[in-house]
């Protein structure tokens, strides 16, 4: 039995990963496992390279299997006996809120958080034609909206295009824009909620009274179906479908819900009371959905689940991966074909979700992967938006898990979206400080235009980013201007020494800008007389976000195949990505995130193998692009700074230095230009690239060097203990004669 087993892992998945030669779990991976396979939810840091991926994809992989086996063998659990609301009109006891209760008719809905808003649709919904009503009174003070939304739409009714809602303030919304209508209204008062299908209209009365057209709904959304909804703010609402007599019958040709013809009701997917038949019929709701930040990422975790699932048999367990630049008309097919587990990008996710294609009414699973980077470019909308649009329950009772990854759970961001999303979770953090691995060497290499002036007279050198074109950057010229052009010159010649001096032939440089890579790339491409030449002693591929998704994977496979030498790249683009064996790191320009400096130069130096990681530093300060500017940065060439409006901004390096040392508590060495790193700083010469073979000196050596210590230690250690006879036994025994 091997170790995964012992932790509860199928025989299979022990089998996969032992051919993987993962012969004992990783510590985030003997703590997450146990807690996932429990059914918690787990937030999870550990540092780079330490096996996360596998510490949520073993477990998911189990559990999905282990729920297709009950579907298959017909044990699918059924839920809500009786199933009332599948036979009449009510409130969904499923797609709701996780603070909205809902009464055992489906017929009183009430929330009791006052910060939040928490929501509910009914168990049916209408789309094709006809005229249709149904009532709502409040019950109780607090803040309600009431009204009309799709499926797809968020639970927090009239915050995006798919839902519109009439609220007691007397505004109506509808994708987060809210405009005076009607007056407001609050404890006993009843609305009625009109939906005329066959014009695209919606409207509502007061008690009674018609307040006239709030809305136009478009014919896609018609052709969806619209269902009753309602989201409150500590506060009750009770709502009659037409069971009974309205408290305010409809105007002429609207009809009572309950009465819709058969043919134009539709119902609410995330209904419970599904058998385990109805559950396989729907081959585009998956169990598991994974988003990774960036594409290279998510190709990544797919290799890893697909590896792990190798023995996994009847029910084989299927897996998609949805990210953009791969045609959607073959995603689309291969989620109507059937799929268990998505692993995908936001953008894509969002589409497949928003057109219906992708269903998120069987997910008991929901993994963000690098959290903090999801957030900080922008996606936490989206996050909560997936979120409230998947059943907190699901069709066989189990509660949704929610897993997370993150480089640093101590994130302000990540923090909040964990107190929002997940419940009671458990946090595994074995990240602790930042600190530098042994196997790696880390350098630095101060830049310094004023005392090095070979960029006065470089017949060949690197282009630089155009942000000093104006500037007329002469070497005659003392100006700050000058010296931050002079140093985009320089570190290019020095990042060549690099290379030269330790016969490079395997690394990862970091640019800050994509623009600096493009460049930094038809440098090397000219150095080493063109792309195509096989003996380019500097062959390379880039890696950025502007590079086309087919491009950017085959960069990345030739890097992994030792095609080229070089991958050029962002931290954005490499987030995430292993690469095993990796012997040198260049740091063109310092992150200004100290723990993304800890993250570049942990590229190297993982699974026992020694690394050198060398980063290029400016003594003064450079001038360099900041992009705020809608196009992000496309034809933009406004060099102004940014508190002047333009996208430029002095960037300190030195300063930078200064707070990764702090953060490390650390004096980084520093080399000159010729990068030649001292043999006796490192405990002796070591070969990058290959596994670590002793730490320090040898086990021989080590004993002659504290034989010494150890006889002094003895020594001192008989001295105290005759001291302390002599002064309490011996003197115990003359005090007795």
């Amino acid at each position: 039995m091997s170790a995964f087993e012992e932790m509860g892992a199928l025989p299979e998945i022990g089998k996969a990963v032992e051919e993987m030669d993962w012969t004992l779990p990783t510590d985030v991976q003997a703590e997450a496992i146990p807690l996932i396979l429990g059914g918690g939810d787990v937030l999870m840091a550990a540092e780079t390279g330490s096996g996360k991926t596998g510490a949520f994809c073993l477990p998911i992989i189990q559990i999905v299997w282990e729920t297709l086996k009950d579907i298959q063998q017909g044990k699918g659990k059924k839920i809500a006996d009786g199933n009332p609301v599948s036979t009449k009109w009510a409130l969904s006891f499923f797609d709701r809120g996780s603070a909205m209760a809902v009464s055992p008719d489906g017929l009183l809905c009430q929330s009791r958080e006052q910060k939040e808003w928490h929501g509910c649709r009914s168990t049916k919904g209408v789309n094709g034609r006809g005229k249709y009503y149904y009532e709502a009174t409040v019950t109780d003070e607090g803040l309600c909206r009431v009204g009309w939304s799709t499926q797809q739409a968020a639970l927090d009714l009239g915050t995006d295009k798919y839902g519109f809602g009439f609220g007691g303030t007397g505004k109506k919304s509808n994708n987060k824009q809210f405009d005076n209508y009607g007056e407001s209204f609050g404890i006993n008062d009843t609305i009625g909620c009109y939906l005329d299908l066959d014009d695209g209209n919606i409207k509502f009365s007061k008690n009674g009274q018609d307040l006239g057209r709030a809305f136009t709904v478009p014919k896609n959304i018609i052709q969806a179906g619209l269902f009753a909804s309602v989201v409150l703010k500590n506060a009750e609402m009770k709502f009659n479908f037409g069971e009974i007599d309205f408290k305010y019958p409809p105007d002429r040709g609207y009809v009572a819900l309950c009465q819709t013809s058969k043919d134009y009701v539709i119902n609410n997917l995330a209904k419970g009371g599904s058998s385990s038949s109805s559950q396989q019929s729907q081959k585009n709701a998956p169990q598991a959905i994974i988003i990774e930040p960036s594409r290279e990422l998510a190709e990544q975790t797919l290799k890893q689940i697909q590896m792990f699932k190798k023995y996994i048999e009847n029910p084989k367990i299927r897996e998609l991966l949805v990210i953009g630049g791969v045609a959607a008309k073959d995603q689309i097919a291969a989620l109507q074909s059937g799929v268990d587990i998505v692993v995908g990008t936001p953008g894509r996710l969002e589409d497949l979700i928003s057109t219906g294609q992708l269903s998120l009414t069987q997910v008991r699973f929901f993994v963000l992967d690098e959290a903090d980077g999801l957030l900080q470019q922008g996606y936490g909308e989206l996050i909560n938006r997936v979120h409230g649009q998947i059943p907190k329950v699901t069709s066989d009772g189990k509660r949704l898990q929610m897993v997370v990854c993150s480089a640093t759970l101590h994130s302000f961001d990540v923090k909040k979206l964990a107190e929002r999303l997940m419940h009671f979770p458990t946090w595994v953090d074995l990240k602790g400080e930042d600190a530098v691995p042994e196997t790696v060497h880390h350098v630095v290499c101060i830049v310094d235009p004023r005392k090095d002036t070979q960029w006065h007279s470089l017949q060949r050198h690197v282009q630089t980013d155009g942000v000093h074109a104006k500037d007329n950057p002469r070497p005659t010229n003392t100006s700050s201007e000058t010296f931050s052009e002079a140093i985009k010159l320089l570190k290019g010649e020095y990042i060549i020494n690099a290379i030269n001096e330790h016969k490079m032939d395997r690394c990862l440089i970091f640019c800050r800008t994509k623009l600096d890579c493009d460049n930094l790339e038809r440098y090397f491409n000219i150095l080493g007389k063109g792309a195509r030449n096989p003996n380019n002693p500097y062959s390379c591929v880039c890696l950025h976000g502007d590079r086309k998704p087919h491009e950017r994977k085959e960069n990345l496979e030739r890097f992994k195949r030792a095609e080229v030498k070089f991958l050029i790249c962002t931290d954005v683009a490499c987030r995430g990505i292993d690469i095993t064996g990796m012997p040198y790191v260049i740091n063109v320009t310092l992150p200004d995130e100290k723990s993304n400096y800890v993250h570049r130069i942990g590229r190297v130096g993982r699974a026992e193998r020694m690394g050198l990681a060398i980063s290029l530093v400016s003594a003064v300060p450079e001038k360099v692009w900041y992009h705020g500017c809608p196009s992000k940065g496309k034809n933009c060439w406004n060099t102004n700074l940014v508190e002047n409006g333009g996208c430029c901004i002095w960037y300190n390096e030195m300063q930078y230095l200064a707070d990764i040392e702090d953060h490390l508590n650390i004096t980084i060495q520093q080399v000159d230009k010729e990068m030649k790193v001292p043999k006796d700083e490192f405990d002796g010469k070591v070969t990058y690239g290959q596994k670590k073979i002793s730490s320090g000196i040898s086990y021989q050596t080590h004993v002659a060097q504290m034989a010494p210590t150890v006889k002094e230690l003895s020594s001192l250690e008989t001295q105290a203990q005759t001291f302390f006879l002599k002064r309490h036994f011996i003197k115990e025994q003359v005090w007795a004669r």
